[in-house]
């Protein structure tokens, strides 16, 4: 799909209300791939009335007749999912390779979790006379970024349809032909008419409508702390749930008595993943002071082996950076880092070598930061490593915790006491042991300025449901 110049609204494919078009762009070429159309407060409005209007027979469908449709919805996307990997690459720059293999397939691995977890949900639960009844929360409106496209789509309007809501959704537009492919997904395999729309659109205009508009019953954003605070705002007036899965500042703490050839090794190679467009990503690798210098020289080795070029090929580690927006930014702050006086080891400014178009960023570490740096302090979303020397475990716990965010946290060594002590004093959502990685059963999601509620797995699904305690008679 090159283009979407329409929007998917109660089971069709309709024209936006004032022709707005868009233009997406390959970061890896800088050229125009294709065109959206951008949505307005009309738009919006008519996707929430066939999203209210679908609600009453959609949220009485029973177990099996969604298990059916998630089925049915897995098959769809199996036909079509070359197509969305190559679409994801083109649009965000991922690699190929990561594209296939996890990009893509975060969306049947949502889909086939929602299914296992919809076979055995209790919906309804007895506590005395008292019966517990679990019920979709209604019509939800989602707003979802670009760096992990379908997945962060997928962990939305999944366990919504499990759940029996309807849905509004309104994707990134830098990279959004992936949702348009979802929405055809969802139409072959017969989600019924109204149940899932899609406007396409910016976030000041569409996603404020969203946000705002007062028979959308829930709001689930993922992005920015800063647009996550204005969808927070906008939604106050009408008292709507908002569930949130903002930034990350993630501290990835190098204990002495681990292997660091391999902690280190993995953790930059985690940082770089996606070109460092990840909210959980390891940007702040803390290891034993006495043990700086050892740890900078594995973490340089490793940062040279990181392959940054054109996604089509088999040899890329890394693409580029979704966009020139993006690229600024990381430009921008690894110059605050150089300003500051953190120890640039590799990587720095301007474009890697041999390439002259294209937002790639090199692979990039500092060390000797200190914990106030700006580097250390803000979300730069690329693949720039902070490496900061701690004194003791209490002083590497207080580092780690030492910030705004709380979404993901790391920690590797050998003692398992040890290792878990650290691990419950981490104020994070997401604590990964020895690398231990992603479970889809397993909720997602941070503290503080990291957001709230929870994504993934029976805790996910949870967020799009009403307790209803209903007080029955008791027996004579």
């Amino acid at each position: 799909m090159k283009s979407c110049l329409k929007f998917y609204i109660n089971g069709e494919w309709v024209d936006p209300s004032v022709p707005k078009p868009f233009d997406v762009i390959n970061p890896a070429t800088e050229q125009v791939i294709g065109q959206i159309m951008m949505g307005n407060q009309q738009d919006v409005d008519k996707a929430v009335a066939a999203a209210k209007a679908a609600f009453p027979s959609f949220s009485r469908t029973t177990r099996q007749e969604r298990i059916d449709l998630l089925e049915a919805i897995i098959a769809a996307y199996k036909k079509r999912y070359s197509e969305m990997a190559e679409t994801i690459s083109e649009e965000m720059g991922a690699p190929m390779s990561l594209s296939k293999a996890a990009q893509a397939a975060m969306g049947p691995a949502h889909l086939a979790t929602a299914v296992e977890i919809l076979k055995h949900y209790a919906f309804e639960t007895q506590q005395g006379n008292v019966t517990l009844r679990r019920e979709p929360i209604g019509v939800c409106g989602f707003i979802t970024p670009w760096n992990w496209p379908i997945n962060q789509i997928a962990c939305k309007v999944v366990p919504a349809l499990a759940a029996g809501c309807t849905m509004v959704l309104k994707p990134s537009e830098v990279a959004p032909l992936n949702a348009a492919i979802l929405a055809e997904i969802l139409h072959e395999a017969g989600v019924p008419r109204g149940v899932f729309n899609l406007v396409n659109g910016d976030g000041p205009t569409v996603g404020a409508a969203l946000s705002s508009h007062p028979d959308v019953d829930m709001m689930s954003f993922t992005g920015s702390t800063r647009a996550g605070i204005q969808v927070a705002k906008a939604a106050a007036d009408t008292v709507k749930r908002v569930s949130q899965e903002l930034g990350g500042k993630s501290a990835n703490i190098i204990l002495d008595d681990a292997d660091f050839e391999t902690a280190i090794t993995r953790g930059v190679q985690h940082l770089c993943q996606n070109s460092g467009q990840s909210c959980n990503a390891p940007t702040r690798m803390l290891v034993p002071a006495a043990r700086h210098d050892e740890a900078v020289a594995i973490a340089k080795a490793a940062a040279a082996k990181v392959i940054v070029g054109d996604p089509k090929s088999d040899a890329t580690t890394i693409g580029p950076v979704v966009s020139k927006v993006q690229f600024d930014k990381i430009q921008h702050l690894i110059n605050e880092g150089i300003k500051e006086g953190a120890q640039l080891v590799c990587g720095g400014l301007g474009l890697p070598e041999g390439l002259t178009h294209g937002y790639y960023v090199k692979p990039t570490i500092f060390a000797q930061v200190n914990n106030q740096m700006t580097i250390a302090r803000e979300e730069v979303f690329g693949p720039v490593l902070a490496i900061i020397p701690y004194k003791d475990d209490e002083d590497a716990i207080a580092i780690a915790n030492d910030t705004v965010y709380g979404l993901s946290g790391y920690v590797s060594g050998t003692d398992p006491v040890r290792l878990q002590n650290v691990a419950s004093r981490l104020r994070a959502g997401n604590v990964h042991v020895n690398g231990a990685g992603l479970d889809f059963k397993a909720p997602f999601g941070g503290y503080k300025q990291s957001g709230n509620g929870r994504e993934w797995g029976e805790l996910g699904m949870e967020e799009f449901l009403e307790v209803k305690a209903v007080m029955n008679v008791a027996a004579a």
